[in-house]
C-alpha cells in the first residue's frame, strides 16, 4: 500500500459557529444534551417552567368550537379520551429524556430515526411551533383589534416582536418569567370562570344536553367522538415542548426521588389533565354566549368568551382592561414555549443540513419571522383545515418513539441507554423512520376514507397505534440497533 493512501485521514464536516452561539446563556445546550452543572433548578422550578404552556387559549377556541359542531356529549368524550391517550403516550418519553437530559430531538435520533433521519422529524416539530405561534398570537391580535380598535397589521407585529427578547436570553429569564406570572395568569383565568360557572349553575344540566348546531343529539356518537378526537389529538406535539424544559430537571437522586417524579408527572404528562379543564371551559362560555345571543363565530373567539364572563361582574372599561390583560399574558407565556422550542428544533434541523449553527438566537427570530409572515398573509385560517393531516403526521412520529421505549428495550431489541452520539449512530435507521413512513401512510389513506368511516373518525389513532408497534417488527427484522448497525 502506497505511504499516501497508509497515511490518508477521513475527515468528517465540522460545524461552523458563529461567535453569537458560543454565548451558553443563549444556546442552552441547543445541539447537544444538558450538562449535568445546568441542571441545577430544583425539581419543582423546572415543572412550573414547563407549565407556562398550559395558558394558550386556543384551548378554549377549540372546545368552543367541537361543542358547537358535535354537541357537549361528543366532545366531552372525544377530550376524556385523548387527555387519556396523550397522558399514557408522553410519560415514557418524559420520563426517558428527563432522565438523560435530552431534548425531543435527540432522543428521537437515538430512538430509531438515526442522525440525519431525525431531521425529518424536527422540520414536523418545528412547524408545530410556528403554526401554533400563529395561532395563538392571531388570538391576541384579534382581541387587540376588537377590544381596542388596534390595525390587525400593527397587532400582529406587537405580538410576534414582544416574544423575541423574552425568549433570547434562554431558560434562566424563560424560568423566572414563567414562574412569576402564574399566579396573575391564574387569577386572570379563572375568578372570571369561578364566578360565572356559580351565577349559572343552575344551566349546567342544559350545556351538558346541548347536541350542537350540526343535528347531533345529546347522545354519543363514535363518528363524532373520533372526528373530535382527531383535532385534538394534534395536541401531543405538545409533550415535545414539554421534554425541552423538563431536560433541565435535576438527575433522581434517593433524596429526590419523590419530588422528582411529581415534578416531571405535573410539569410532563400533567398539562394534558390541565388543559382538559381548559377545554371544556371552553365549551361551557361557547354555549353561554350562543344563548346570550351572539352569532356561532363570536362564540368561539377566545377573548369575547373573557370579556362576557368579566362583564357579568364588573364594569364595560375594567371587564375591557382585564380580558387583554388576560389574552395578552396567556399568549405571551405560550408563545415563549413556542419560540423557545421552535429555536431548538431550526438550530438541530440546519446545523446537520448546512454544517453552521449562527446561534440559538437567530432561530429564534427565524421562527417568529415565518410565524409574522403567516398570519400576515391570512395563511393561519388555510393550515387549520389540514391539521388533522398533520396530527397523522405527528401521532406517527410520537408513536415510534414509544414503540422504541415500550416494546423495542424491554425485548432487547436495543441497547438500555438511549444512544444519541453521532460516532455511535447511522444516518438513517430504518427503525423510526420505517415505521413513521408505514404509519403515516396508513394513516392518511384511513382519513381520506380508503378504510371506511369509522377508521377516517381516528385516523390519528391508527396511525399511533401502528407505529408504535411496527418499531420493533422493523427492529427485529433488521437488526439495526445491533452494535454493527453504526457502520451504516
Amino acid at each position: 500500500m502506497p505511504h499516501s493512501i497508509r497515511h490518508l485521514r477521513i475527515v468528517r464536516p465540522r460545524r461552523a459557529y458563529s461567535r453569537w452561539a458560543a454565548n451558553q446563556t443563549f444556546e442552552d445546550y441547543a445541539l447537544r444534551f444538558t450538562a449535568h452543572c445546568a441542571r441545577t433548578a430544583t425539581p419543582m422550578r423546572a415543572a412550573l417552567t414547563a407549565l407556562g404552556s398550559i395558558s394558550f387559549l386556543a384551548l378554549e377556541a377549540m372546545g368552543g368550537t367541537l361543542t358547537l359542531a358535535f354537541g357537549f356529549a361528543n366532545t366531552a368524550a372525544a377530550i376524556a379520551f385523548v387527555t387519556l391517550v396523550i397522558f399514557c403516550v408522553s410519560l415514557p418519553l418524559c420520563v426517558s429524556a428527563a432522565r438523560a437530559g435530552l431534548d425531543i430531538d435527540l432522543l428521537t435520533r437515538g430512538c430509531g430515526f438515526g442522525y440525519i433521519g431525525s431531521t425529518i422529524t424536527s422540520l414536523l416539530y418545528a412547524s408545530f411551533t410556528f403554526i401554533f405561534f400563529g395561532l395563538e398570537a392571531a388570538i391576541l391580535a384579534g382581541t387587540l383589534r376588537s377590544l381596542l380598535g388596534v390595525p390587525l397589521w400593527l397587532a400582529y407585529l406587537l405580538c410576534a416582536v414582544v416574544v423575541i427578547p423574552l425568549v433570547m436570553w434562554g431558560i434562566t429569564f424563560i424560568a423566572r418569567f414563567q414562574i412569576a406570572t402564574q399566579p396573575i395568569w391564574f387569577a386572570l383565568n379563572f375568578i372570571p370562570l369561578a364566578v360565572l360557572i356559580g351565577a349559572q349553575y343552575p344551566q349546567l344540566a342544559t350545556w351538558t344536553q346541548f347536541g350542537g348546531l350540526l343535528g347531533q343529539t345529546d347522545h354519543l356518537n363514535p363518528i363524532a367522538i373520533g372526528s373530535a378526537a382527531s383535532l385534538i389529538i394534534v395536541l401531543i406535539c405538545q409533550s415535545a415542548e414539554q421534554i425541552d424544559f423538563l431536560r433541565f430537571l435535576p438527575s433522581p437522586t434517593p433524596h429526590n426521588r419523590k419530588q422528582w417524579w411529581i415534578a416531571l408527572v405535573l410539569g410532563g404528562p400533567g398539562w394534558v389533565i390541565l388543559d382538559a379543564f381548559k377545554l371544556l371551559a371552553g365549551s361551557f362560555l361557547a354555549w353561554l354566549l350562543l344563548q346570550s345571543g351572539f352569532s356561532a363565530t363570536q362564540a368561539e373567539q377566545p377573548g369575547l368568551m373573557y370579556y362576557y364572563a368579566w362583564r357579568t361582574f364588573t364594569s364595560a372599561p375594567l371587564a375591557v382592561l382585564l380580558t387583554v390583560a388576560l389574552v395578552a399574558l396567556a399568549q405571551i407565556k405560550v408563545n415563549i414555549t413556542n419560540a423557545y422550542a421552535g429555536s431548538l428544533a431550526w438550530s438541530n434541523f440546519f446545523s446537520r443540513l448546512t454544517h453552521t449553527h449562527p446561534g440559538r438566537v437567530f432561530y429564534v427570530i427565524f421562527n417568529v419571522t415565518i410565524s409574522f409572515l403567516l398570519m400576515e398573509a391570512g395563511l393561519v385560517s388555510t393550515i387549520e383545515s389540514g391539521i388533522i393531516v398533520y396530527g397523522v403526521l405527528a401521532c406517527a412520529w410520537i408513536g415510534a418513539i414509544l414503540g422504541d421505549i415500550i416494546l423495542c428495550r424491554p425485548l432487547g431489541l436495543r441497547p438500555p441507554s438511549v444512544e444519541f452520539k453521532r460516532a455511535l449512530l447511522p444516518d438513517f435507521n430504518c427503525v423510526g423512520l420505517g415505521a413513521w413512513a408505514i404509519s403515516a401512510c396508513l394513516g392518511i389513506l384511513a382519513y381520506c376514507g380508503f378504510l371506511g368511516g369509522l377508521a377516517a373518525a381516528y385516523a390519528p389513532f391508527l396511525t399511533l397505534f401502528t407505529a408504535c408497534l411496527t418499531a420493533p417488527v422493523l427492529a427485529w427484522l433488521t437488526g439495526a440497533f445491533l452494535p454493527n448497525a453504526t457502520t451504516y
